[in-house]
């Protein structure tokens, strides 16, 4: 009998103020684009296949001794798909890079471009000038989000099936608090 293969990834997660913060502009432009609801987060390691067994063992290994960090906001920006639409650009620190290789390395994961830190705020298929107003429209929401920096204090293994754009079969499966910097 096959064995059961899911997508995975691991989020990076924000403390609560700054989720909190965040959620307020992302919800706001979820009801405008009418796109789905997702909880913001910084994709460590992207979308890969793997049993659930297998997920969750390499997930609690990739954790071991890792530390919280800082994330430094350099701009609302928008992208060229559907879960890159409108995003908080994070700069590629040594911290923010080696917490993704690090895990990257424990999932076996390997990237074809190099690593781009973000904080998605909108997923959806617009138009170049849709985008351009849902960034206008998320900094007018929060004219200080382009410079958040922030702590990354868990990490979360999450189920996160890539054709399903409406992200409800998405699922949190572990949690892990990272040691304090």
């Amino acid at each position: 009998m096959a064995t059961q293969m899911n997508v995975y990834s691991v989020w990076g997660l924000p403390s609560d103020d700054v989720k909190n913060r965040v959620k307020k502009v992302m919800n706001t432009l979820q009801s405008e684009f009418n796109a789905p609801d997702f909880d913001p987060h910084v994709t460590v390691v992207g979308a890969i296949n793997l049993t659930p067994e297998d997920a969750l063992n390499k997930f609690k290994s990739a954790c071991q001794g890792l530390k919280a960090y800082t994330a430094y906001g350099r701009g609302v920006t928008t992208g060229t798909f559907f879960y890159q639409c409108v995003f908080l650009f994070l700069d590629t620190t040594p911290e923010v890079v080696h917490t993704s290789d690090h895990c990257c390395g424990h999932f076996g994961y390997n990237r074809n471009t190099s690593y781009m830190p973000h904080m998605s705020l909108l997923y959806a298929d617009l138009t170049d000038e849709e985008k351009k107003k849902a960034q206008d429209r998320a900094n007018v929401l929060d004219d200080s989000l382009r410079n958040l920096n922030f702590t990354i204090n868990r990490l979360a293994l999450y189920k996160t099936d890539t054709e399903d754009k409406s992200l409800k079969s998405w699922e949190k499966v572990a949690e892990y608090d990272l040691e304090a910097m």
